[in-house]
């Protein structure tokens, strides 16, 4: 070897720098998750773009790794590029977000089908592909400086292997428990990148060996550790309320004179409100309460309501207003979110929440009530396991016999075959009677489920017996837009329920119908025509 530095020398050290290597590439990598997701979601699609182009980066590594480390086996080069990598991750918490916003508004106008999808990979590829390409490099370049003999060279490639995947281990389960919902994704970044810092300049100290490339990037990791632990991923609004992750979600809560109102996505979407004055929210929860009605709050002494995505408890809060004979309790996976209810958005204290999948729980519990609601969008797509023909199965049987579903559907579409029709179809192939409600200046239907044939009549009688005049007048406006669901055959099971794939199909329908005004001026009069329109 021409290269001999002391250091490498100490298979320890050659170890802890794989093992640190495969530890940083998870930790990007989950990182990568939760720097997408406000702006693209957490979907499975998502999901894949990220593990698919690491997965490249990965692989182009090794093989340039193996090549560069026999044609110049200078180790100086490997933990250069290991500063670099370094460097790259320290920056992404810095502009990050910058260069997701600059693609997305670049793609918005200029791109019509699976906006998301392209720029997703987009932003995967710009933002991290390099550096994970330079760490992929590691694994052929140690083995260069491990390997003494061909007689343990097996012995030694599988110690570093399992470095490499002992590191990955810990770097998959760091990011997800401890430091993203103890310090944010922000500072996640800099952790990661301060360990490949502190590993190649090791190197360089002991060595004696004078690096540029340490230099500038120790410089450029100071400045990023100064600016680039700013948490907030809607950097463009200054007056938010509350700005943090959980170990599910981003989490945004801004308010108003009016309003409160609970965000999980930057791009898309509000999740809850709440209205200061204590009247309906004019979106749509209002719609939903006509479930009580059907299923008699005006006959009976008590009606049990089940809430299944409980976000910050809109729709439990309403019931609990208007109604004086309802048991509400709420299902929430992420019980950060129901902090934030108790907090910001006055959740009753009587209210109980439990923390747990809306299906699991479904599993676990024996009870039966008149009203079960679904409300379990996630950024912009439904789980799978709560679209399925078995999930509205395990609905019913926790219904009683005149209890109604009502299901929260996002997105709604005037094309044939988009993911409310699924979910319409699966639903009517479990109950008898199925009703859908258009909200009115929202993207939002209600359906409401049920195998009570006279349920129609029931919610006229209730309705009628209000005595809040907004409430009485938003059951009228229901009744009359309420209409007849004619099933089809469109049916997800947990087998097969492609929803992210629909959603993404909802999604750009949505942007194109919301964009097509600024995009006419954009091929009509370009970028400076588009910029005098703002």
């Amino acid at each position: 070897m021409d290269y001999q530095r002391p250091i490498l020398k100490n298979k320890i050290y050659l170890y802890l720098t794989e093992f640190f290597a495969g530890m940083s590439v998870m930790a990007v990598e989950l990182g990568a998750s939760r720097l997408l997701a406000p702006y693209f979601s957490s979907s499975q699609i998502v999901w894949t773009i990220i593990i698919g182009t690491i997965m490249i980066a990965m692989a182009l590594g090794n093989i340039m790794g193996g090549r560069w480390a026999d044609k110049n086996p200078n180790p100086d080069k490997l933990y250069g590029r290991i500063i670099i990598a370094a460097t790259w991750i320290a920056l992404i918490p810095v502009v990050g977000k910058y260069i997701i916003l600059g693609i997305s508004g670049l793609l918005v106008f200029t791109i019509s089908n699976n906006f998301l999808i392209i720029a997703a990979f987009a932003a995967c590829m710009v933002i991290f592909v390099f550096p994970l390409f330079l760490l992929g490099t590691v694994t052929p370049s140690l083995v260069k400086y491990t390997v003494d003999s061909l007689d343990d060279s097996g012995k030694t490639v599988g110690y570093l292997n399992a470095s490499n995947t002992i590191g990955s281990i810990i770097g998959t389960f760091v990011p997800t428990f401890i430091s993203i919902p103890s310090v944010g994704t922000s500072i996640t970044f800099l952790i990661f990148a301060g360990i490949l810092f502190a590993l190649a300049i090791i190197y360089f100290i002991s060595s004696k060996v004078k690096s540029v490339k340490m230099i500038v990037g120790t410089v450029i990791f100071i400045l990023c550790i100064i600016f680039g632990h700013d948490s907030s991923f809607a950097f463009w609004q200054k007056d938010l309320t509350y700005e943090g992750e959980s170990i599910y979600n981003y989490l945004q809560v801004s308010e108003d004179d009016k309003k409160i109102v609970l965000s999980t996505n930057v791009l898309f979407g509000v999740q809850s409100v709440y209205r200061k004055e204590k009247t309906l929210t004019g979106m749509y929860y209002d719609y939903a309460m006509a479930a009580p009605f059907m299923a008699g709050v005006k006959e009976k002494s008590d009606l049990e309501i089940l809430i299944l995505g409980m976000g910050t408890g809109t729709f439990a809060t309403q019931c609990d207003r208007y109604f004086g004979n309802v048991n509400v309790a709420g299902v929430e996976i992420d019980d950060k979110i129901t902090d934030l209810a108790h907090e910001y958005f006055h959740l009753p204290e009587d209210i109980p929440v439990t923390t747990y999948d809306g299906r699991a729980y479904l599993q676990a519990d024996d009870r039966k009530y008149d009203v079960i609601m679904v409300d379990a969008y996630q950024d912009i797509t439904i789980p799978f396991q709560m679209s399925s023909v078995e999930f509205f199965s395990q609905v019913k049987d926790h219904l009683k016999a005149d209890g109604v579903m009502v299901v929260n559907m996002n997105m709604k579409s005037d094309a044939e075959g988009g993911i409310n029709d699924y979910l319409s179809d699966t639903i009517a192939s479990v109950f008898g009677n199925v009703y859908t409600v258009d909200v009115k200046g929202n993207t939002n239907r209600e359906l409401f489920a049920t195998d009570n044939d006279s349920v129609l009549k029931r919610f006229s009688d209730n309705a009628v017996r209000e005595e809040t005049e907004d409430l009485k007048s938003m059951m009228a406006a229901v009744e009359s837009d309420l209409k007849v669901y004619e099933k089809g055959d469109r049916i997800l099971t947990d087998d097969k329920a492609p929803v992210e794939l629909l959603s993404m199909k909802a999604i750009d329908e949505l942007i194109a119908e919301e964009l097509s005004y600024y995009k006419d001026i954009y091929e009509e009069e370009g970028i400076k025509g588009l910029m005098d329109s703002f």
